[in-house]
């Protein structure tokens, strides 16, 4: 789950942390709620059709704000010594040998279709199942919350209310577009389908990858594939540049200086955490090795997850493509470590 420019929930999940807009909750009843969401929907050009049928017999879910606030207050409890939850203990949960192994054999299962992706699209194979593992176990996990009830909830809630609504309004343009009413269903925070694209994200990026004049990404392998790339590119994937590469960072390493002072407007803390950017010539006078192949005058900046005396990595500008996808250091770099397990 794209954002503005944190867009999507796989790509939810960063935006549903940032309240988006003003605590307005609940001042009117859920129903009154639904009719001020049907006049916006229609000043859009939302059939009252769709309106009344999709807003008409929704009611709020309790279970669906118990999770936004769980999610709200939950956070990592091993600590590396950055003092953030260490990098190394999620990778050990997220990058499990069954993932690995799945994203493996659906490679190889889809190997064609994805290089005709990769070529059409700029974006590694390996980088589009890695999103599909993390996402949604390459199709097992996809959610079965009613995406309309899940967003109407969270959009009356109030906390991010602006958010919500537009996604709910969205939502209702899949239906004016055909999109069947039983196919939506998905998390909890409003994404669905085997990318875990939000409503928002669907009609702007979604593509039908087999030409049959449906962007079905809950059941297709084309469309998801080719969905999923055309979020990369349209998000500025560099073709033939890596995520990252490992780095050696001896332990005389000059650090002085590559300090990042730039105030990221999207996600703070996430871009703080990492380095100035410098060429890779630059990180070499400094001391600091690329363990991979990575061209001399690529831009990178050093990021030390679980501190000077635990692996270093020179991210690329691909690194803030994925970030893009989930504006989180531990998503990312997850992501990028599975797809190089997959093609290991």
């Amino acid at each position: 789950m794209k954002f503005p420019r944190i867009r999507h929930f796989g790509l939810a999940i960063a935006a549903c942390l940032l309240s988006a807009s003003p605590a307005s909750a609940q001042q009117e009843s859920f129903q009154q709620y639904m009719q001020t969401v049907g006049q916006h929907a229609r000043s859009e050009g939302v059939s009252q059709q769709t309106i009344d049928r999709v807003l008409g017999s929704l009611t709020p879910n309790n279970r669906v704000l118990e999770l936004d606030r769980d999610q709200l207050l939950s956070s990592g409890s091993t600590r590396s010594s950055t003092g953030f939850p260490s990098m190394a203990a999620y990778i050990a949960r997220h990058n499990t040998q069954a993932r690995i192994n799945g994203g493996v054999r659906t490679l190889s299962r889809l190997r064609p279709l994805a290089s005709q992706v990769e070529r059409q699209y700029g974006v590694p194979a390996e980088i589009i199942i890695a999103i599909w593992g993390h996402e949604t176990a390459y199709g097992a996990v996809m959610g079965s919350f009613d995406l309309p009830r899940s967003l109407a909830t969270l959009a009356w809630d109030g906390r991010r209310r602006d958010l919500f609504e537009r996604e709910l309004i969205d939502v209702l343009k899949m239906v004016d577009q055909g999109v069947s009413r039983n196919q939506l269903v998905g998390s909890w925070a409003g994404a669905f389908g085997n990318g875990q694209f939000l409503p928002s994200v669907y009609l702007r990026l979604a593509v039908d990858g087999d030409g049959d004049g449906d962007r079905d990404i809950w059941n297709s392998d084309a469309d998801t594939l080719a969905s999923i790339a055309n979020y990369f590119r349209d998000a500025g994937w560099r073709q033939g540049e890596p995520w990252a590469v490992r780095a050696f960072v001896p332990n005389s390493a000059n650090r002085s200086g590559i300090e990042n002072h730039v105030n990221s407007p999207i996600c703070p803390r996430v871009h703080e955490r990492h380095s100035r950017w410098l060429t890779v010539r630059e990180w070499r006078e400094r001391g600091i090795t690329p363990q991979a192949p990575i061209a001399e005058d690529t831009l990178a900046a050093l990021f030390e997850p679980d501190g000077p005396a635990a692996p270093g990595y020179l991210l690329t500008q691909n690194y803030r493509v994925i970030l893009e996808y989930n504006c989180s250091n531990y998503y990312a770099m997850s992501v990028g470590l599975l797809a190089d397990e997959i093609t290991r």
